[in-house]
């Protein structure tokens, strides 16, 4: 499995997309390194009782220092921000 974290919501100067998220992959340091991982399904846990499972994909790379832009099938909410999530090994 590899390790990786939410770091921010996408967002531009006046506007947030909620169902949009910066994901950072651990190793993946460069544009081409986070390419690989397009397509590639993530699972964000909630650490609360209810233990809800928030599924997304990662749909492009973001910038040059290897971040992905994931979007979620619903928004993760704000304490997911700084969280590490689930990324699985196989593109569907």
């Amino acid at each position: 499995m590899v390790k990786a974290k939410v770091i921010q919501f996408r967002r531009g100067r006046r506007s947030v997309t909620p169902r949009h998220f910066l994901i950072e992959i651990e190793g993946s340091d460069n544009k081409d390194k986070a390419k690989k991982y397009v397509g590639k399904h993530v699972e964000w846990h909630s650490p609360g009782a209810t233990k809800k499972i928030l599924k997304g994909i990662i749909a492009a790379s973001h910038g040059n220092k290897g971040l992905v832009r994931a979007i979620f099938d619903i928004g993760l909410p704000g304490q997911a921000i700084g969280t590490e999530i689930k990324l699985s090994e196989d593109k569907k």
